[in-house]
């Protein structure tokens, strides 16, 4: 089937049931915060009953199969081999923000025609966006008159880079006043901006236990999903005295896991990948402080339970932008010369003991400008209009 001949996928919520058939859309298969999110906004959607239909399909490997899998491996290569390269190609393509309303031709040429088969197969009411390459095509398929459905945007960072489709999307669901006013700058009107923050589960929106006297502190390290280098130089940097108890989140990482243990060091445990969203949430409840690097759904959560946020790393692209803004909003602490710092413990603790204050007030004054949005109601009054 070429581009001429693809289906036309023109649907009208009122030929479907009382069924809201709802499909998300991320971009690459490694689990990242694309798919992070989609997955939160899934589950809480099933969970209203028989009324939604959730559907995830990413839209590489869908259209190209395997090629997906050749795709993540050169990327994730890019990143940690060549991380100043990717840094400035990044910035220069997806944040340079000269113009509104550019075309990328060759993603339509490369797209167009399977993301009009997943539409016309799908037959979805609401499409949500996690990635900025789906939002930008279903936004041109709408101006073409080729799908006449509703669109959600939903960002991930705390920034939104030049791909996003922007004028045809209906709803933008921002994780910040600052984003909000950026898009108003751009001609977004403002009644169809919400600002939910990057969204979570439910479970981790509930505030941590401020008052423990503990004499020691707990405090987690995140970020080794990817690889272990650097986050095993941070702890070899640590030199643990006794003051902090380390838990590091390994995630799938059984390496990291095994270079943990072979430390044998008392102070320093290793978690393995945690299946339930319960004992995550014990943990972050559990803990004083986070180090970790700026993804956009970690930093989102541990903003809900107010954790104190340490900041070692940030990889090339989206999470230098990030950091740059959580900086701005004193919403994390940066540890930028961990490399050559010998007494970076007691940074650590002199921070929570003498600024903590100051990052509560910061992170209370972020989570109270963001809107408690019902996900599964705010999407069946879309059916409904």
């Amino acid at each position: 089937m070429n581009e001429r001949t693809a289906p036309t996928a023109n649907y009208s919520r009122k030929e479907a049931n009382s069924m809201l058939k709802i499909l998300f859309m991320p971009f690459l298969q490694i689990p990242s915060g694309h798919h992070h999110v989609a997955d939160c906004i899934q589950d809480q959607l099933i969970q209203t009953g028989d009324q939604i239909q959730c559907e995830k399909i990413e839209l590489l490997s869908s259209s190209f199969g395997k090629v997906e899998n050749l795709v993540s491996f050169i990327y994730l290569q890019w990143i940690h081999k060549l991380p100043g390269v990717y840094s400035s190609v990044y910035k220069r393509l997806a944040v340079k923000q000269e113009k509104h309303n550019k075309h990328y031709y060759l993603y339509e040429f490369l797209f167009q025609k399977y993301i009009q088969r997943i539409l016309a197969h799908s037959k979805p009411d609401l499409i949500i966006c996690t990635h900025a390459l789906p939002s930008y095509l279903l936004s041109r398929l709408i101006k073409k008159g080729l799908w006449s459905g509703i669109v959600i945007n939903v960002y991930t960072d705390y920034f939104i880079n030049d791909l996003w489709g922007l004028e045809q999307i209906h709803y933008h669901f921002t994780p910040s006043i600052d984003v909000k006013m950026g898009l108003i700058e751009r001609g977004i009107k403002e009644e169809n901006i919400i600002v939910t923050g990057i969204p979570v589960h439910p479970l981790f929106k509930s505030e941590r236990r401020t008052d423990r006297n503990e004499k020691t502190y707990t405090v987690l390290i995140s970020g080794g999903n990817m690889g272990a280098g650097s986050i095993e130089k941070l702890l070899r940097q640590l030199n643990p005295s006794g003051t902090i108890r380390y838990q590091v989140l390994c995630g799938k990482n059984e390496n990291l896991f095994l270079s943990i243990k072979r430390l044998g060091n008392p102070f320093i445990q290793a978690l393995p990948y945690l299946e339930s969203k319960e004992d995550m949430c014990g943990l972050y409840d559990m803990a004083d402080a986070i180090i970790t690097k700026p993804g956009g759904v970690t930093i989102s959560e541990c903003l809900w339970k107010r954790l104190p946020i340490f900041v070692y790393e940030a990889l090339p692209g989206q999470e230098e932008l990030n950091l740059n803004y959580l900086k701005s909003q004193g919403l994390i602490f940066h540890l930028d010369q961990w490399k050559s710092k010998k007494n970076l413990e007691h940074i650590i603790t002199e921070h929570l003991t003498k600024e903590s204050p100051q990052y509560q007030e910061s992170a209370n004054n972020y989570i109270n400008n963001l809107k408690c949005l019902s996900l599964p109601e705010f999407c069946q009054e879309l059916q409904m209009k």
